[in-house]
């Protein structure tokens, strides 16, 4: 398979959308996560974002592969190249956070019809208080720790791509043309 866009190495292109919405998605999980109302309303969003995420992502690393055989050898890039698959366990955690709020949010969607008026039992079945709490708690550290990590693989694999593009490849000053 030929990983070109227009003409360009589509590497470069889809690594700049895997560098910004894996951050972007890891914040929003945290906020649903420990944000009730927040995950009433963008936990759909969410979900298919970590769903198209780690396939975008993969198809990324494997871009990345075709283009490694069709440049000069360099650490460097070596160096990049063999950092790249350590995300992709860390998109999988993502969609698996973000499964598990999609999960707490239709339970609780289900909790609050089970108690509107007219349902009979006020609480409807609900969960308790202390369940909602330590459900929150669970997701958000969850969510914390698999941010934190996704965040620290991609800024080490970034960085070794940046090195690897740019170390030595321009001048202090501006030059003359």
């Amino acid at each position: 398979m030929e990983y070109t866009f227009a003409g360009l190495p589509l590497h470069v292109l889809l690594v700049h959308a895997v560098v910004v919405l894996t951050p972007l998605l890891a914040l929003l999980l945290i906020v649903l996560a420990a944000w009730p109302a927040a995950r009433r309303v963008l936990w759909v969003p969410a979900l298919i974002a970590a769903a198209l995420l780690l396939p975008l992502g993969l198809v990324t690393i494997e871009a990345g592969k075709w283009l490694e055989q069709r440049v000069p050898p360099a650490p460097l890039i070596q160096v990049h190249t063999a950092q790249g698959e350590d995300l992709v366990p860390w998109l999988i955690a993502l969609l698996v956070v973000a499964l598990a709020i999609a999960g707490w949010a239709l339970v609780e969607r289900a909790a609050r019809r089970r108690s509107s008026p007219g349902n009979g039992d006020p609480r409807g079945g609900a969960p308790s208080r202390g369940t909602r709490v330590i459900v929150g708690v669970v997701l958000t550290v969850a969510a914390l720790v698999v941010a934190a990590g996704s965040m620290w693989t991609l800024v080490q694999i970034a960085e070794a791509g940046s090195r690897a593009v740019w170390e030595g490849s321009f001048s202090d000053e501006p030059l003359e043309g």
